[in-house]
């Protein structure tokens, strides 16, 4: 029997408020270049062939997501998720845990933070044909060009970090189901695990590393939002 070849899906846990961005509301929902922020992240994704559909998590009492969603075609594969944590964290877990009677275990989920508006399909194509052969998994990521420099017990103590082989993890962030879900599971300390390829580093397996695009930015601070309108407004 030919087996089934495995489906690429997005999921985006969209239940934090950010506090660093000191807006009235979660960031997810503030407007960039004309539209909610996290309707700039599904619409990447629905943009992409690849992709065969889209999990939005969001908290159980988001008053935001119906209205958002519902400006998107009804034939749409898109499907929120109301099982947000506490966490990034908590929320990846919840929906995994959701969609266990969904996913196949060799299926690939893209895990994107939802304030990253400047994804585009041509990075989702890159990600899905570098890593679709990867025994792991990988990610989008960034080499790092500039000095880095680390910081001693006082503010005079500098030191230079080597930069090469330093890279800035992006997202989307692309494993297996079932790999995925194993290594949140195991993960102990929620400090440590940053991202889910921390989680599944903790594994002691080597997810890929795949150049990204400085447009693929986190909006993390006001101050951004202008840098993300530049990039959505370039071809």
């Amino acid at each position: 029997m030919t087996q089934q070849a495995p489906n690429y899906v997005a999921l985006i846990p969209a239940a934090g408020v950010g506090a660093r961005m000191a807006a009235d509301g979660p960031k997810q929902y503030l407007p960039i270049a004309g539209k909610p922020m996290l309707r700039h992240t599904i619409d990447a994704f629905l943009a992409s062939p690849l992709v065969a559909h889209v999990y939005v998590v969001v908290s159980a009492a988001d008053p935001y997501i119906d209205a958002l969603v519902s400006g998107i075609d009804a034939s749409a594969r898109v499907t929120v998720l109301r099982c947000g944590g506490a966490s990034r964290l908590a929320s990846v877990q919840n929906a995994l845990h959701l969609l266990g009677g969904t996913l196949d275990a060799q299926d690939w989920v893209l895990v994107h933070d939802a304030a990253r508006p400047g994804l585009n399909a041509a990075l989702i194509e890159k990600l899905i044909i570098c890593v679709g052969g990867h025994a792991v998994g990988g990610l989008l990521a960034l080499p790092v060009v500039d000095t880095v420099k680390r910081e001693g017990s006082a503010v005079s103590a500098v030191s230079t970090i080597p930069r090469d082989g330093l890279w800035l993890a992006q997202t989307p962030q692309m494993f297996r189901y079932r790999l995925l879900r194993d290594a949140l599971a195991a993960a102990t300390d929620a400090s440590i695990i940053t991202d889910d390829a921390s989680a599944v580093e903790a594994m002691g397996a080597s997810p890929m590393l795949v150049e990204g695009h400085p447009r693929n930015l986190k909006v993390t601070l006001p101050a951004d939002i202008r840098i993300a309108e530049m990039y959505l407004a370039a071809p």
